[in-house]
């Protein structure tokens, strides 16, 4: 149980709905919630969203479209889904898919907000790796 708050709820199902693009989450409650593989692709856990520390994230975007194309189950603690555009080195907690599942409208407008103050579109792609962390100057 490593890592995880005591009252976070374990999903008892967990269901990749690919032609919507959202991952529903289903807890024993009853409650289930319907979290936007855009929203988890944007927020992926990785380094490589993340950066090492803070202000060092990465800011994502062109994920509209992200499918999830595989999920795996990381002990009994995480998922680790595998994106459409490559990206599966983020180790989604029980915690961090609750928050996800249950902030989602004020994790929306902080994205949106993050967009507006780099001046950058949603759909706008990704700069290739290499040039976003300035290796080639």
């Amino acid at each position: 149980m490593s890592g995880l708050k005591a009252d976070t709820p374990v999903p008892t199902g967990v269901v990749v709905h690919a032609l919507s693009r959202v991952l529903e989450l289903q807890y024993a409650d009853g409650r289930s919630f319907r979290v936007p593989f855009e929203l988890m692709r944007v927020y992926s856990p990785s380094a490589e969203v993340q950066g090492h520390g803070p202000g060092q994230e990465t800011l994502q975007t062109g994920k509209r479209e992200v499918t999830i194309t595989a999920l795996e189950g990381v002990g009994n603690y995480a998922l680790q889904p595998t994106f459409s555009d490559g990206h599966s080195t983020g180790l989604y907690s029980w915690d961090l898919l609750y928050d996800l599942a249950t902030r989602q409208d004020e994790l929306w407008a902080d994205y949106f907000a993050k967009l507006k103050a780099a001046g950058v579109e949603r759909d706008a792609p990704m700069p290739p790796p290499a040039a976003a962390h300035g290796h080639c100057h």
